[in-house]
This record gives C-alpha cells, structure tokens and sequence, in this order.
C-alpha cells in the first residue's frame, strides 16, 4: 500500500541532506536533490519493514506542516 511521509530536505556544502520527521532517526544524503529524493525513500521504506502495522499507521497519520515567514534579520 502506497502512504505518504513527510521528508525535510537541506542543502549544504556536501550536497542534500533528508529527514524524515515522522521517523526519529531515519535520515538520507546525496549528492544531487533527485540522489537525496532516491535515498530517503529507500531509508523509509527499510526503516518501515521494521515495524509492526499498528505503529507503522500511527507515525504515519501524524500531520506535519512546513511552512516559511519572513523574519527581520
């Protein structure tokens, strides 16, 4: 089944860092946006054949938003 997780990408000096907020710990890099894309999705998708159904439907159902504000600096 297809489901939906939230992934925060930062790009840095060394390339593309991803998280994935729902899942503490499960974190990815690459050199490129679409490497980094790739490398989060596997890292998720391993990271969720560890868990039982149940938790798996409650870490994913919780809602994260991103937005961002202009701040004076």
């Amino acid at each position: 089944m297809a489901r939906k997780a939230s992934v925060i990408i930062e790009k840095d000096e060394h390339g593309y860092y991803a998280w994935c907020p729902e899942l503490k710990g499960c974190q990815s890099q690459g050199a490129s946006l679409e490497e980094a894309l790739a490398h989060i999705r596997e890292a998720i998708e391993l990271y969720l054949e560890t868990l039982p159904p149940d938790e798996r439907d409650v870490l994913l159902s919780q809602e994260i938003l991103t937005t961002a504000i202009e701040v004076n600096a």
